[in-house]
């Protein structure tokens, strides 16, 4: 089954399970719902969501915020450097601090 985009997307739930920034993609599909993610400056709530090559992601990671540009779509949860190929860090850091 093809995600509900463009041939040239992927459901942003297996995204993240393929990016290795989730451990399962039930983990993923819970950040998702919950809230936690940002595509493109809009906050995200459907795991069902496409994404495309190009993308500005900007999910938790731990204790850290991390900003991400989505270079190539995965064909595949592969090892760890396969997955970092696919994306570039834009900023990383620590929880927002207010003034």
């Amino acid at each position: 089954m093809t995600s509900p985009g463009a041939a040239g997307s992927i459901r942003l739930d297996k995204l993240l399970w393929y990016l290795r920034f989730a451990r399962s993609r039930s983990l993923a599909q819970a950040m998702i719902v919950a809230g936690h993610i940002r595509l493109d400056g809009r906050r995200v709530t459907r795991a069902s969501c496409a994404v495309q090559a190009g993308a500005t992601l900007v999910l938790p990671v731990g204790e850290h915020i991390e900003v991400i540009r989505v270079l190539t779509l995965p064909a595949r949860r592969g090892p760890a450097p396969e997955a970092q190929a696919c994306y570039v860090r834009l900023q990383s850091g620590g929880a927002a601090t207010g003034n």
